[in-house]
């Protein structure tokens, strides 16, 4: 089975942030995870990296918050979706 694309949105604000979320169902799961998707999700503010989640290769599962980098734990494709925008509004108020 050759990769198949779930989602993929980008945005850019009107103070320039960049939006960005792709995700693929990969047939093999990314290693060391176990699910079968692979994810990216970030928010670039004056091109700096503020918020990402991501799985790569030999990481795994994992998300940057403020120059952070942090385990996560994947639930499902919904939840990541959540959990990003939760994140990027906790860190877009004043």
């Amino acid at each position: 089975m050759q990769a198949q694309l779930i989602t993929r949105f980008k945005n850019v604000t009107p103070e320039g942030a960049i939006l960005e979320v792709v995700v693929w169902k990969v047939s093999a799961p990314v290693p060391p995870t176990e699910h079968g998707y692979k994810y990216s999700a970030v928010y670039v503010l004056d091109g700096i990296r503020v918020v990402g989640f991501d799985n790569e290769r030999g990481k795994g599962d994992h998300c940057h918050l403020d120059g952070v980098e942090m385990p996560y734990t994947f639930v499902s494709v919904a939840q990541l979706i959540e959990d990003f925008i939760a994140a990027v509004a906790a860190r877009r108020e004043p």
